[in-house]
């Protein structure tokens, strides 16, 4: 693999990542359309990396709260006061940090658990699989952004209460859904959060926590297979594929936090079906 190789992929990686348009879907057409190989495993890993470090500096202030809560929570320390709703729509509160902390933990068996049944039953499906998942994540954006727009950006509806149980379940369920080739996973997730009532914003901060431990469970299960493949990717295709994908994961990031705010999913089905029905024609 070269840099510029490894550049494009990254690119592609921090971009579909996290817009709603399927990370997994885009690599296997870009493998498609350059004719290139499986990508190896310790590239993968660093783009995992990447990506990560990207969500985590993302919302950090958001993440250092809940560490604070947890923390407090474990030492039976007193509770912070409570406060209003910031921006995004949420508080932080210890109550609300509670809450957010057990249902970031549900969701995330309940991913792990989908992915693994879906690994394990679901063989390696042809590029056809792809398009159809970009149709099927197309369909999920728009209902999403009807809801979205139903729903008034001032309500006060969760707020100031955290994820519940049964609103973390649902999720947890779509963001499994979205380990599927060519559906996406923050996709799924913002379509799970406002399926279950989440306002728009907490349900679009909600989706990108908890996709932290989702990202680090395929961080960790690729590494584990790190030392046979070290030696496959040099050294400067590693350090520019990692830097091209954090800065585009990082700007990714900020412009799907504000089309969520303006309650424009819509938007991405509209590149989406395009790109599917071509797919279908030329490729499939």
């Amino acid at each position: 693999m070269n840099v510029l190789q490894s550049v494009l992929l990254g690119a592609l990686q921090g971009v579909a990542e996290f817009l709603p348009i399927s990370s997994s879907g885009h690599l296997a057409i870009a493998q498609k359309l350059f004719g290139l190989e499986e990508v190896p495993l310790l590239f993968d890993v660093i783009l995992h990396l990447a990506t990560l470090l990207a969500v985590v500096i993302f919302f950090r202030k958001r993440i250092g709260q809940l560490f604070g809560v947890l923390f407090r929570w474990i030492g039976r320390k007193p509770e912070k006061a409570e406060l209003a709703a910031d921006a995004m729509g949420i508080c932080s509160s210890d109550k609300a940090g509670r809450k957010t902390i057990i249902a970031v933990i549900i969701s995330t068996i309940i991913t792990g658990v989908l992915g693994v049944v879906s690994s394990k039953l679901i063989p390696e499906l042809p590029v056809l699989f792809v398009f159809i998942g970009f149709i099927v994540t197309s369909a999920l954006l728009i209902v999403s952004a009807v809801l979205a727009k139903k729903k008034s950006a001032d309500d006060s509806q969760n707020r100031c209460e955290g994820v519940t149980v049964l609103q973390s379940v649902v999720i947890g369920i779509f963001q499994g859904v979205g380990t599927l080739p060519g559906i996406s996973r923050s996709g799924s997730t913002i379509a799970g959060g406002l399926f279950s009532g989440l306002n728009r914003e907490a349900c679009g901060e909600y989706s990108f926590i908890v996709s932290i431990p989702a990202i680090l469970g395929a961080f960790l299960l690729e590494l584990k297979d790190l030392d046979q493949m070290a030696g496959v990717v040099g050294i400067l295709p590693l350090i520019a594929g990692f830097v091209t994908a954090f800065v585009t994961g990082y700007a990714a990031l900020a412009i799907l936090m504000k089309i969520i705010k303006k309650g424009r999913l819509e938007w991405f089905a509209a590149y989406l079906i395009p790109v599917a029905i071509l797919g279908i024609i030329f490729l499939a």
